[in-house]
């Protein structure tokens, strides 16, 4: 059973793309990175996916899909944070009624750095191939009133990023990762 933490690579233009999406990639990494320096071994397989070509239609996201599909019932959640790591505020979710508590219940556990907010509906054009066939996913949610400052431009470099901010993404991706891949079962569907 799979609990799968992601961001994309995007840098196919202009800048560096490290806001949009290198941050993202970089927290999903980091969520990992921190599990296991806390020798932490949940129940189910935390995996790591950094996405490509999401900007020339998520052919990197579809590959995958195709590749993985027919094991979608071993799939928990999906994860994809892709709106920069500014400031966060909680957690975008789709998926039913009780696996949307569950997740809020999770997110009390970050009251501490007041980041609690779970808000309808995931988004990430990489994971939309799995929340169509039902798996629940989260996408991070945080403060865009700049992303669109950097977003694409020659301005998305690594001096765009903040390490207290992106600290707490991090954070925000390894306590809901973590819990949800150490639960007993698997989130209702």
């Amino acid at each position: 059973q799979i609990v799968l933490v992601s961001g994309h690579l995007d840098s196919w233009d202009v800048g560096q793309g490290a806001m949009d999406d290198g941050g993202g990639a970089f927290i999903s990494w980091e969520a990992l990175s921190l599990i296991k320096d806390l020798g932490l071994r949940p129940k189910r397989t935390l995996r790591l996916v950094l996405w490509t070509a999401e900007e020339q239609g998520g052919v990197g996201a579809e590959q995958y899909y195709q590749l993985h599909k027919e094991n979608i019932s071993n799939f928990d959640i999906v994860m994809e944070s892709d709106e920069g790591t500014f400031k966060p505020s909680g957690l975008g979710f789709t998926g039913n009624a009780k696996a949307r508590d569950i997740v809020k219940e999770i997110m009390t556990l970050l009251q501490p750095i007041n980041v609690t907010d779970v808000y309808d509906n995931a988004d990430g054009t990489d994971i939309d191939y799995w929340m169509k066939d039902g798996v629940p996913g989260a996408s991070l949610r945080d403060d865009l009133s700049k992303y669109f400052w950097f977003h694409h431009s020659q301005g998305d470099t690594m001096t765009v990023q903040d390490p207290n901010q992106m600290n707490l993404c991090a954070a925000v991706w390894t306590v809901v990762s973590y819990v949800i891949a150490d639960m007993e079962e698997m989130l209702p569907r």
